[in-house]
C-alpha cells in the first residue's frame, strides 16, 4: 500500500468521518437533555438534503427569471441552506411534541417506537412526493480536483471537513462559554433540579431537538453533492453516526466527535484492504465497545441507566 494511496484513504475517511461526527453529535444533544434517542435521525439527514436541493433549484430558477444578468450562484445556495435548516429545526420541534413529549414519565421505551414511526412517516411522504430516484446535487465549491500533498481531493470533501470542524468548535464554545450552554448542561446534569431552580426544561429540550434536527440536515446537505440525494441517503449515515455516538459515549459530545472521525478513517482504510469487510469491522467494534464499556470509550455509565 503506497503512501499516496493511504493518504487518499485517510482524507476521504476524514471527510466521511466528519459527517458521522455531526450525526453522532446530534444524537448526543438529545440524549444528554432528555435521555432519549431519535431513531428517525437518518430520515432527517435525507429530508435536509432534499429540502436544500429543492430550495436551491426553486431559488435559482426564480432568480434567473427576475435577474437574468446576475448569476444566481452563491446567494441562492446560502439562502437555500438557511431555508432548509430553519424548516428542519421546526421538524425537530414537531418530532419532540409528537414522538417524545407524550411519553415523558411513562414506563418502557415507547419513544423508541414513536421516533421510528416518525421516521417511517417522513420516508413515506418523501417516497409519495419525490419517488425513490436519486438527484444530483451541485457542489457550491465546484468539482475540479485539488492537489494536496500529492493527493487529489474533491473540494466538497474539504468543505465537509471545514464546516464540520467549525460546527463542532462552535458547539463546544456555545456549551462552555454562554448562558444557553450553561442552561443546557444544567438540564443534562439534573432536569428536576434545574426545573426547581426556574429553568424551563421543556423549552431547553425543544431547542435541543431542533438543534439536533438541524445538525442531521446539515450532514445531509454536505454529503449530498458526493453521495447524491435520495430518500434512503440518510440510512447508512444515520446508522454510522449512531455507532460513533455509542463508541464515543452518548454523554460526551467531544467523544462522539472523536469516534465519528476515527470510524470514518478506519472504514476508509479497511476499504483499501477488503471493501466487503468494512461494515463488519465497524459494527464489530461497536459490539466490542458495548461489551467492554457500555457507556462508550469517553462516556459515563449514564447510558446504562437510561
Amino acid at each position: 500500500m503506497g503512501f499516496i494511496v493511504l493518504m487518499q484513504a485517510i482524507l476521504s475517511g476524514l471527510a466521511a468521518g466528519s459527517i458521522y461526527a455531526l450525526v453522532a453529535l446530534s444524537f448526543s444533544i438529545t440524549f444528554t437533555t432528555s435521555r432519549t434517542l431519535n431513531f428517525s435521525q437518518g430520515e432527517l439527514v435525507s429530508a435536509g438534503a432534499f429540502l436544500y436541493v429543492g430550495s436551491l433549484f426553486y431559488l435559482a430558477s426564480k432568480g434567473q427569471a427576475m435577474f437574468p444578468d446576475i448569476s444566481p450562484r452563491g446567494w441562492t445556495e446560502l439562502l437555500a441552506l438557511v431555508i432548509a435548516l430553519a424548516v428542519m429545526g421546526v421538524v425537530g420541534a414537531v418530532l419532540y411534541f409528537a414522538g417524545i413529549r407524550p411519553f415523558v414519565g411513562s414506563a418502557g421505551l415507547s419513544w423508541v417506537i414513536s421516533t421510528i414511526g416518525f421516521g417511517i412517516v417522513l420516508q413515506s411522504i418523501g417516497l409519495a412526493v419525490l419517488g425513490a430516484g436519486v438527484v444530483k446535487v451541485p457542489s457550491p465549491v465546484g468539482d475540479a480536483l485539488i492537489g494536496l500533498w500529492g493527493v487529489s481531493v474533491r473540494p466538497q470533501e474539504l468543505l465537509m471537513i471545514a464546516v464540520a470542524f467549525t460546527v463542532m468548535v462552535g458547539m463546544h464554545w456555545l456549551t462552555r462559554h454562554t448562558m444557553v450552554g450553561k442552561v443546557m448542561r444544567a438540564v443534562a446534569f439534573n432536569g428536576k433540579t434545574s426545573s426547581l431552580m426556574g429553568i424551563n426544561v421543556s423549552r431547553v429540550t425543544i431547542g435541543a431537538f431542533a438543534a439536533s434536527s438541524m445538525l442531521a440536515a446539515l450532514s445531509g446537505i454536505l454529503i449530498a453533492p458526493i453521495a447524491t440525494a435520495s430518500i434512503f441517503l440518510g440510512l447508512g449515515f444515520g446508522l454510522k453516526g449512531f455507532s460513533a455516538s455509542i463508541v464515543g459515549g452518548l454523554t460526551n459530545p467531544r467523544g462522539c466527535v472523536i469516534a465519528g472521525l476515527a470510524l470514518g478513517i478506519l472504514e476508509s482504510v479497511v476499504n483499501l484492504w477488503q471493501a466487503q469487510w468494512k461494515d463488519v469491522v465497524i459494527f464489530g467494534l461497536v459490539i466490542l465497545v458495548l461489551a467492554v464499556k457500555p457507556g462508550g470509550l469517553f462516556g459515563t455509565d449514564a447510558t446504562e441507566k437510561a
